[in-house]
């Protein structure tokens, strides 16, 4: 029977290979997270400069509602360009982590090849000791064959 002696090793491998896609699974949601925001913000900042058309527009102008609009749009402004910081943060962490993601799996696959062709060296192995067994035993037989008198 064949025993792969880094088969613990292998399990620890694709534990933390696997640990790593979890890594990988929260930044990506980060990322989508942000993203979303990015297009709420985005939506929020035509709306206000769509009320901001609309409060300059001839007639009774509301000074303080465009007042009040314009100080919301630069709110939004900066709270886009803080979002556009944080999703560079998050798309380089994302990065990262899936080169670290890479990288495991690269060391999980080089285990697998290991073990299969040590397996495959196990097996060929068993088949010549196989093979070298029925030579010995068709050999005694045909030994016997010929002792006996016919």
């Amino acid at each position: 029977m064949f025993h792969f002696r880094l088969q613990t090793l292998l399990r620890l491998r694709i534990a933390e290979r696997d640990q790593r896609r979890a890594e990988l699974a929260k930044a990506i949601r980060a990322e989508e997270l942000l993203l979303e925001e990015e297009a709420k913000l985005q939506n929020q900042q035509a709306e206000a400069a769509q009320s901001a058309r609309q409060l300059k527009s001839p007639g009774a102008a509301d000074v303080d509602a465009l007042l009040q609009t314009h100080r919301y749009e630069l709110v939004l402004a900066a709270r886009r360009r803080q979002l556009a910081a944080q999703l560079a943060q998050v798309q380089a962490e994302t990065q990262r982590r899936r080169q670290v993601l890479v990288e495991a799996d690269r060391q999980v696959r080089v285990l697998e090849k290991l073990r299969e062709r040590q397996a495959a060296a196990y097996r060929q192995q068993a088949e010549r000791l196989a093979a070298k067994q029925f030579d010995e035993i068709a050999a005694v037989a045909y030994v016997r064959r010929q002792e006996v008198p016919s």
